[in-house]
């Protein structure tokens, strides 16, 4: 179980995120979502420790991860936003590299790399530079390195960028697969479709805290609305997308 409690991030003395707290358990997809600027990539970064919170504590399985971060990242799989590959290596020495810095014994992370490189369409590509690969190619080549090492906790922060129609199905429905086998799974997206369908929990963020935090049956319930789109809109989205899509249609117009 990863559990944030009263977790706080400034920048310059504004805050990013504050006091949030909420809690993702395994064997279940946990929806993180918020409008662009809400604090969920600040959150995602506290969280595999690439930046520090200024107060709270986070805990994953009962220990905080402070303590022994090492020990966690090691239990961690994390697909970030933007695809920070070292792009003259080729997909297939990228991996080799992640798995020889987790130290992975050689045999079978060669064999796990393989498989991997196949299943996801990029082993005619295996030697081919990663400078060359499309946006998609380097988010499946991301998403090998996140899952290489077997991880307790997987954090995906808009996995689905670049993605075709086919690696999206595929990736949708390997999310829902490793939830079953009991892994933690944090979700962050503005694919909402997707959130809904895949998704049993949302925590939606607004302005850097929470404005909700439940199951999207009850939240649909609670609200009397049909989609996670319409309780997105009414919790996390202050302006009338209706009415301005009408200004600029008009403005452009006259």
């Amino acid at each position: 179980m990863l559990d944030l409690r009263n977790v706080t991030k400034r920048y310059s003395g504004i805050p990013a995120v504050e006091s949030i707290s909420f809690v993702a358990r395994a064997g279940e997809v946990t929806g993180y979502l918020g409008a662009n600027g809400s604090g969920k990539s600040t959150t995602m970064k506290m969280i595999t420790g690439l930046i520090e919170m200024d107060s709270g504590e986070i805990f994953f399985d009962g220990i905080a991860i402070k303590n022994d971060l090492m020990t966690f990242k090691q239990r961690m799989g994390y697909v970030p936003e933007e695809p920070y590959l070292y792009t003259h290596l080729s997909g297939l020495e990228y991996l080799q590299m992640v798995a020889q810095l987790r130290n992975l014994p050689l045999k079978s992370a060669g064999e796990c790399i393989d498989g991997l490189l196949h299943l996801l369409a990029l082993h005619d590509d295996r030697d081919v530079a990663i400078s060359s690969y499309s946006k998609g190619m380097r988010q499946k080549v991301l998403l090998a390195a996140a899952l290489i090492h077997n991880p307790d906790l997987i954090l995906l922060d808009e996995p689905f960028s670049g993605l075709d129609v086919g690696s999206a199905l595929v990736l949708r429905h390997l999310i829902q697969e490793l939830a079953t086998r009991g892994k933690v799974i944090l979700f962050s997206s503005h694919e909402l479709e997707t959130v809904q369908r895949i998704c049993s929990h949302v925590v939606i963020l607004h302005r850097g805290r929470i404005v909700a935090d439940d199951s999207i049956e009850r939240l649909q319930s609670l609200m009397s609305l049909s989609t996670l789109e319409e309780i997105f809109s009414e919790l996390a989205v202050e302006q009338d997308a209706g009415a301005l899509s009408r200004q600029i249609a008009d403005l452009i117009r006259a």
